[in-house]
């Protein structure tokens, strides 16, 4: 029985783990993978401010009013909130971060609260971040984005050229028209991808300059990319 505790991947001490990639990449659905197979909570900085918001918490007023001001949330605040949701109990064997750290100074505040204050809280932080890049080619990535097509009625997506619908234009489902967002055109889109690419760069070089980096093919089915980013997780290796 205890060796079959320890085979559990629910038992497992998995750590921070770090999900980088391009919008289209598929890390949304690496995210629920990891969540599903591990039983460790993903933590989006988006769903922070909404809930800290929602709940009026001090930390939530302060960006309330920011936000209502148009201006962006600074990291200080960003940082105190992310901090309060790892010292939770559920994040004691690991958590998946997910849109965080942004750039690099949110990278190395990250270290330091690792190493630092939540090491003497959670045995998870005592395990090095677990930094996994879901590498996807520039023209693949165009054509899933702007691929999309999603039902008006039941919310269905689909896409062109990957998971089309059986007629094409209509829903498998329900039988409604599809629809295009707006923001997948592929002016719009190129420039969401040049955007990620300005942003993430000097991320992307500080966790490899720490030989912390790995990558997998994210141009693979989204099977073998699952494989991929458990290897990682349980393993280390660079696949």
């Amino acid at each position: 029985m205890k060796e079959a505790a320890e085979m559990d991947p629910k038992s497992r001490t998995v750590g921070p783990i770090i999900l980088l990639g391009a919008p289209g990449a598929g890390k949304g659905t690496q995210a629920k993978r990891i969540v599903e197979r591990y039983g460790v909570p993903q933590i989006s900085t988006g769903d922070l401010l909404r809930d800290n918001v929602a709940r009026g918490t001090e930390l939530g007023r302060q960006a309330k009013a920011i936000m209502e001001k148009g201006e962006l949330v600074p990291d200080k605040l960003v940082c105190d909130m992310v901090a309060e949701r790892l010292a939770r109990p559920d994040c004691a064997r690991g958590f998946i971060l997910d849109g965080f750290p942004r750039t690099v100074a949110q990278a190395e505040w990250l270290d330091g609260f690792l190493t630092g204050e939540l090491a003497s809280k959670q045995l998870a932080a005592k395990l090095p971040p677990v930094v996994v890049e879901v590498a996807v080619g520039y023209n693949q990535l165009l054509r899933r984005l702007t691929g999309r097509r999603s039902c008006p009625t039941c919310g269905r997506i689909y896409n062109i050229h990957f998971q089309p619908p059986r007629v094409a234009d209509i829903c498998d489902v329900d039988g409604a028209r599809l629809e295009t967002r707006r923001d997948d055109c592929e002016a719009v889109i190129s420039e969401r991808l040049k955007a990620y690419e300005a942003q993430t760069l000097p991320l992307v070089q500080y966790y490899r300059a720490q030989g912390r980096l790995r990558e997998v093919n994210g141009d693979q089915a989204a099977e073998a990319v699952t494989a991929g980013v458990f290897g990682v997780i349980e393993h280390g290796d660079r696949l």
